[in-house]
């Protein structure tokens, strides 16, 4: 009689884990880890995802523990009194990792916080994959010992980065930018309808950040720009995205001081903002990218606290601040920091990019050249690429095999059933 035969589970050990922890503590890291979430779980469609995270993580299928919100400050006095916080949450993550030992993490931007939790993660054994390199090329470059250690992977969204990294011990590759994603623009025109703004007003965007700190220090003075623009342009309308990170509620309080004027607000929707303005004043960091591969021209600004600013210049020494004139290597846009980023400095420099005069003409050239250089689409398959490339791949599950009350042994050995199951190492 032939013996009924049964399917016979492989032993799962830690290595066939499908967890994957995820750490996105501010809007822009919540945007591009989302868009590698998405991608990776196309990978491998079994895949489970937790950690921290904003609104579009969490869209993407994202097990959030804690919210990037939590984290919405920047700056040496914003943080310092949010320290027990964030420890709180580090340890919680820490935890969180301890206990279901994914097998890799993927961390981005944000190194203070970010490069911290690498080396606990590294103690407990998990692949540490680090999207958006800190800016160690600008300041603060023994982080890199600190990243070579820790660090499994860089993965560098600026074409110099991986350059930079070369004879430092640290695994680097560019995978080009996430907002590289993105197609040419559509005619101002296409946005404002989109947005329900009037076609033929003088339409400027302004993006004062995505975290409270920012709004207190920035707003404020791009609305007293906004009444001077105003004063020369009756017919202004502006625009204001809302960050995943904020609330139309958190920038309330400003606008009320500034009721006559025509503000629109747009709530995480800052690519039809940017796209409905003729110029658009913007607080220093990922905005700047996002404006100019939607080729409009800015003014980028940035206010720190004055201890911030001080120890920042301390380490500082870089010829520009704003991304984008670091890429095209030369004052493409105009730059007002600190005092100088004030509603007059603000106001004067919009009216320049106003009209068809050469200061437009120029910066819209330099733009086109920035765009080019963020390399090819497709930089969250790249990174999702990366991130599975340290996770098994599909294996076979069940295999046949005789009951094992049958271990007699036969007459010729039985040939192992193959499976799938392999696994990436990185040196």
């Amino acid at each position: 009689m032939v013996r009924p035969r049964f399917c016979r589970l492989h032993a799962i050990d830690r290595r066939l884990r499908s967890d994957v922890l995820i750490v996105a503590t501010e809007a822009s890291a919540d945007m591009h880890a989302a868009r590698a979430l998405e991608e990776l779980r196309r990978l491998r469609p079994g895949l489970t995802a937790f950690g921290m995270g904003g609104a579009k993580l969490r869209a993407a299928g994202l097990e959030s523990l804690r919210q990037a919100e939590e984290m919405s400050v920047m700056g040496l006095a914003e943080v310092l009194p949010k320290i027990p916080v964030i420890l709180g949450i580090l340890r919680e993550l820490t935890a969180a990792a301890e206990a279901r030992r994914p097998l890799a993490a993927l961390l981005v931007d944000s190194p203070d916080f970010n490069l911290r939790l690498a080396e606990k993660l590294k103690r407990l054994g998990v692949k540490v994959v680090y999207y958006v390199s800190p800016s160690v090329w600008a300041w603060r470059r023994g982080r890199v010992k600190t990243i070579a250690r820790v660090v499994d992977r860089m993965l560098c969204i600026l074409p110099f980065e991986e350059r930079f990294y070369e004879n430092t011990g640290v695994s680097a590759r560019f995978v080009g930018h996430p907002l590289a994603e993105r197609p040419r623009p559509q005619t101002p025109s296409w946005y404002r309808e989109a947005l329900g703004l009037a076609q033929g007003r003088t339409t400027i965007a302004l993006l004062p950040g995505s975290r409270r700190s920012e709004l207190k220090r920035i707003f404020p003075p791009m609305l007293q720009a906004a009444e001077r623009i105003r004063g020369k342009h009756p017919d202004a309308q502006f625009v204001v995205p809302v960050a995943v990170t904020l609330t139309e509620g958190n920038l309330a309080p400003y606008l009320e001081k500034h009721a006559s004027l025509a503000v629109k607000l747009a709530p995480g929707r800052t690519e039809a903002a940017v796209g409905a303005c003729d110029a658009a004043l913007v607080k220093s960091g990922t905005s700047v990218l996002e404006v100019a591969l939607m080729l409009r021209p800015m003014v980028v600004v940035y206010r720190l606290s004055w201890l911030s600013y001080f120890i920042g210049r301390l380490f500082v020494r870089l010829a520009h601040f704003a991304i984008v004139n670091l890429l095209a290597g030369r004052a493409l846009v105009p730059e007002l920091l600190q005092r100088q980023a004030n509603p007059d400095r603000m106001a004067a420099e919009v009216e320049r990019l106003l009209g068809d005069g050469p200061a437009r003409a120029d910066q819209l050239r330099g733009l086109e050249e920035v765009r080019a250089s963020l390399g090819a689409p497709g930089a969250p398959c790249r990174v999702a690429e990366e991130l599975a490339s340290f996770l098994p791949r599909a294996i076979t599950a069940v295999e046949d095999a005789p009951p094992p009350s049958e271990s007699v042994a036969r007459s010729e050995p039985a040939t192992p059933t193959p499976t799938a199951s392999g696994s990436s190492t990185r040196s």
